[in-house]
């Protein structure tokens, strides 16, 4: 059924409020003269009380379980308990009490509980955001096509598995060139060891990684050094343990299931309070936590046949919340879906979020350099991937997919470049692994160089996973710390049972075992190690981030796309991409060779050209640069390709932007310690999400020299 705007009761983030009891933030909150407010969505309870819970003064821990005060919450409508509380501080604990039309009643954690020192199962604590003193006024997130971003968990990135642990780390990621940090999920869950999709209190931040002035202070540590911080967020599902959504409210609902468990009510009875719920967790964060945006978990799990899409709800209000703060946040989705709905201007039918993973670029590398069809790999042939890619923005834009059985996506080509992330390593394809291996444990370095450079010089918006930079050799797999003996057992079944086809591959690895946690910490300190692969791919990592940040062209959104030559019958391709009206008429080339040996290619791609850079080069691990491109008069150039190498060669008809070299023919270097980092580029910014941005050539007048089979 259609959602009804939620104007009438928006929340606002002030002292309370004499007009409705509505218009109050969701849960407990100060209200900045010594008292607060309280409000829960609970139409499930005839009753609801908030029951004070006593502190231990010395500790500051629970203490008890009996409440130290009992406070009524008047029925305001809608399904909503409120009331005034007289007097309130940061870290009062606190439940509330669900009283039930049978007479009985259950004390539960608040649905959108800001804290829980006590874990998943302890009473919720009020959070104090004006109590942090931030130093970011001046912080903006760049642009999405300016963007490099890094996808981290918290608790396996430091040594200290923590928010302040992380902050330690930065220095890293500044010197890498890194502008954006996406966290992966650190709302509520049990124990202190998860990925973070277990979650079951979306507003609460994670008490073993330091709670939310924890997270305040990576946000604020983060844009000091001009890095911004996105979140992953997941509101397709919920976790198991700690799950009382139920006793208050269809906060979920059984008729939209998920492969996770039941899929979020954006639909049904009660759905304004949930979309309310959902849409205020994230503005809140916006507002309180200074967060530059988020990554929506698997967006394809939430079913909605609402006139407005939850999505585009999501999208609306998150921007305006922004925009009112004078900041910037994206939204990026997961989705399988190949639409790009998701990404056009609601005026168009779409739902204006800003930008979704695009997993097809790590499909083709993978295949590329692994050679594995199994799984949803059977769909993907390689490189030649890129091709479909980069024309339909999807690979499957129309076209049957052997591995669902069904016709997949549609045509994207009106969509720029910077509306899509890729990786060639992110969370799900390493740790959906039985054994959770990196690419570092199924390439070889060579193939490792390859990788780096596919990313890093695609005009999408590059992602790494942490570690990914220096050839990080530890795994990272499933790991979680439940402490429900049958939960722990059901899981560590269905991680078995999931794997049976690679039993000749040993024994799964226990989640519950604290080993497997610790095997998937990352050290950020093998980059030290001068001489060792770690060293040599992190040097290679900060020229190619570095190059993308000197040359606009291998970012620009709005520049046409480019055309792919490829090598028949072979993974190997040139991508030459040009803007004939900007300075200098610029124009890059990018060799890309997955085979083991060299090739040649002929590109229509008139020179002189330049090499800026080579992963074949020696400083990285590699044999060495071959020959340089030579170009013929009838403006055709001939491209060597070593085996299992990048380059990227630059039109030189002006000077270089990191080097002005004397002679047309000579290589420029353009290593990283040359080129002054900094959070942004002077680049053209991104379209916004309201705006869809250029269309692409119609495949009729490309100028690609073989279009691909579409088959």
């Amino acid at each position: 059924m259609p959602s009804t705007p939620a104007a009438d009761i928006a929340p606002t983030p002030t002292t309370r409020s004499t007009s409705s009891p509505l218009t109050w933030p969701l849960g407990v909150h100060l209200d900045g003269a010594g008292g607060g407010t309280a409000l829960v969505w609970a139409p499930r309870a005839a009753r609801v009380e908030l029951c004070r819970m006593p502190v231990d003064p010395a500790a500051g821990d629970a203490h008890g379980d009996e409440p130290v005060e009992v406070i009524a919450l008047d029925e305001v409508g809608r399904g909503y308990h409120a009331a005034p509380l007289g007097t309130l501080r940061a870290g009062d604990r606190y439940r509330f009490r669900l009283h039930r039309v049978d007479g009985t009643s259950v004390d539960r954690a608040d649905p959108a509980s800001r804290f829980q020192p006590d874990g998943v199962h302890g009473p919720s604590a009020v959070d104090d955001p004006a109590g942090f003193t931030w130093t970011d006024a001046a912080f903006r997130a760049p642009p999405l096509a300016d963007q490099v971003m890094y996808e981290l968990h918290v608790g396996t990135f430091s040594p200290q598995g923590t928010f302040d642990g992380a902050v330690g780390q930065l220095d890293h990621l500044v010197a890498l060139g890194i502008t954006t940090i996406e966290l992966m999920p650190v709302w509520q869950f049990p124990g202190g060891r998860n990925w973070g999709y277990d979650g079951v209190l979306p507003f609460a931040v994670q008490d073993t990684y330091g709670g939310p002035d924890g997270l305040r202070r990576l946000v604020d540590a983060a844009h000091a050094r001009g890095i911004a911080v996105i979140l992953d967020v997941v509101h397709n599902h919920f976790g198991p343990e700690g799950n009382h959504l139920g006793d208050f409210g269809p906060y979920l609902s059984e008729h939209r299931m998920t492969p996770w468990g039941p899929g979020l009510n954006a639909d049904g009875h009660g759905a304004d309070a949930v979309r309310r719920y959902v849409t205020e967790h994230l503005t809140s964060f916006v507002r309180d936590l200074h967060l530059d945006g988020f990554r929506l978990d698997a967006v394809h799990g939430i079913v909605d046949q609402s006139a407005t899409h939850l999505l585009e709800q999501l999208a609306t209000a998150v921007h305006a919340e922004a925009a009112a703060l004078g900041r910037v946040a994206h939204l990026i989705a997961e989705s399988d879906l190949c639409d790009a709905r998701l990404l056009r201007d609601p005026q168009a039918g779409g739902y204006g979020l800003d930008a979704q993973w695009a997993d097809d670029l790590h499909h083709a590398v993978h295949v590329a350099l692994t050679g594995e069809q199994d799984g949803y790999y059977q769909d993907h042939t390689g490189l030649g991937d890129l091709e479909r890619m980069l024309r339909d923005r999807y690979v499957y834009a129309g076209r049957y997919s052997s591995f669902r059985e069904r016709t997949i996506g549609r045509p994207a080509r009106d969509v720029p470049y910077d509306r899509f992330v890729v990786c060639v390593q992110n969370h799900d394809q390493t740790g959906n692994r039985m054994l959770g291996e990196r690419l570092t444990a199924l390439t070889d370095e060579a193939g490792l160089r390859l990788a780096a450079g596919v990313v890093l010089t695609s005009p999408y918006v590059p992602m790494l996973f942490m570690g990914e930079e220096f050839a990080e050799p530890n795994p990272f797999q499933y790991f979680v710390s439940h402490t429900d003996e049958g939960l722990i057992e059901a899981v560590r079944t269905g991680r078995r049972e999931e794997f049976a086809f690679f039993a000749h591959q040993g024994e799964a690895p226990d989640p519950q075992d604290e080993a497997t946690f610790a095997r998937s910490r990352i050290d950020v300190g093998r980059t030290t190690q001068d001489g060792t692969v770690h060293a040599r791919m992190f040097a290679l990592y900060r020229e190619l981030i570095a190059l993308r940040r000197a040359v606009p062209l291998l970012r620009r959104a709005d520049a046409p796309d480019p055309a792919v030559t490829r090598v028949p019958g072979a993974q190997a391709l040139v991508l030459h991409r040009e803007d004939p009206g900007s300075p200098d008429e610029q124009a890059v080339l990018i060799a890309i060779n997955a085979e083991p040996t060299d090739l040649e290619l002929d590109v229509q791609a008139a020179g002189p050209w330049q090499t800026a850079c080579h992963t074949d080069d020696e400083a990285f691990g590699g044999p060495g640069r071959g020959p340089a491109p030579s170009v013929a008069e009838d403006g055709r150039c001939r491209v060597h390709l070593p085996a299992r190498s990048v380059q990227v060669l630059v039109r030189a008809t002006g000077p270089h932007p990191a080097t002005s070299p004397t002679d047309a023919s000579a290589t420029v270097p353009a290593r990283a310690g040359s080129i002054s980092p900094g959070p942004t580029s002077p680049g053209p910014t991104s379209p916004g999400p309201t705006s869809p941005g250029p269309t692409s050539p119609d495949e009729t007048s490309s100028p690609r020299s073989n279009p691909s089979d579409d088959a």
